[in-house]
């Protein structure tokens, strides 16, 4: 089958949803920071469970430049089996670094993309079709069972309150405590090191064709009709607390955090090859219009 290609002498993308794990993404990542090193740089902001790096790519007019500038940061893969999450981000890096016409997009921000924040899950979906659907953290492995935690339940904002499980088994397992987790603790102390400079996080997810602003869901449509629905994630999806979007608000200041819930249709988790780049082209449209938050060209609430 198709696989994430790695060609050092061409700057084309070919990503696959069957064959893009995380050591795939990493060496696609340094291949692009070789290509693209006054832009673009590589950096781990921790260590999974498993002792994975948890990889950040900066981009920056100036990588050198020590200017402290606004901030648009966006994640994925927080949960493990939403594949086309991480290809997306990985999409929105090639179209920064690679396409000068984008260049304009950090001219006056720095951009911060962590393709998988939960590498261990990622990685264990991609053993066998019966781990396909993970969803959780790896923690907890010498239990042999109810391994795990849902890091998007691990937050300390309104932790365990509502859409969340006290149950090692359920998939909503919030942990033992907020933050047990070294995934979480990473983005915590990424974002808090950053307080203030932050203006726009995006968190990508699947599956729903769900967002939560309108110039954004604007942008998504015209590239081939796909329609969000608008609104809270509370009330477009469900009520969860210890997100990771809430306590980025609540807690850590960001102006404005929104969750992308990326198309599925009916493939739900498992979208084809194909929906690759279709998604990461709608995507990367809405991406911009958030650009254009951070650097003022548009009002806050949009």
């Amino acid at each position: 089958m198709s696989r994430l290609d790695l060609v050092p002498h061409t700057h084309s993308l070919s990503l696959s949803l069957l064959s893009c794990a995380t050591l795939q993404i990493e060496l696609y990542l340094r291949h692009l920071k070789a290509l693209h090193n006054d832009t673009m740089d590589l950096f781990s902001i921790g260590k999974s469970y498993e002792g994975r790096d948890i990889w950040a790519v900066k981009i920056s007019k100036s990588i050198s430049a020590r200017a402290r500038k606004p901030i648009m940061l966006i994640d994925a893969g927080i949960h493990a089996r939403e594949w086309i999450a991480p290809t997306t981000a990985l999409y929105a890096v090639h179209q920064l670094v690679d396409k000068p016409h984008n260049s304009y997009i950090f001219d006056q921000m720095d951009v911060y993309v962590i393709p998988v924040l939960n590498p261990d899950g990622y990685e264990f979906t991609h053993y066998n079709r019966t781990t396909r659907l993970w969803r959780k953290t790896m923690s907890g492995m010498s239990k042999k069972i109810c391994m795990g935690v849902d890091a998007n339940r691990n937050f300390d904002y309104q932790w365990m309150s509502v859409g969340a499980s006290p149950y090692a088994c359920s998939s909503q397992y919030a942990g033992s405590r907020p933050f047990s987790e070294p995934e979480t603790r990473a983005l915590r102390d990424f974002i808090l090191s950053r307080r203030g400079l932050i203006k726009v996080y995006l968190t990508l997810h699947s599956y729903g064709n769900r967002c939560a602003a309108e110039l954004a869901e604007s942008a998504l449509a015209r590239v081939r009709g796909t329609r969000y629905k608008i609104g809270s994630s509370t009330n477009v999806l469900y009520a969860a607390a210890g997100g990771s979007d809430d306590w980025a608000m609540g807690v850590a200041g960001v102006d404005l955090v929104y969750t992308i819930e990326l198309p599925g249709g009916s493939y739900k988790f498992t979208p084809p090859t194909s929906e690759i780049l279709p998604v990461g082209q709608e995507t990367f449209e809405a991406i911009k219009v958030f650009a254009r938050y951070v650097t003022g060209d548009i009002c806050r609430g949009f």
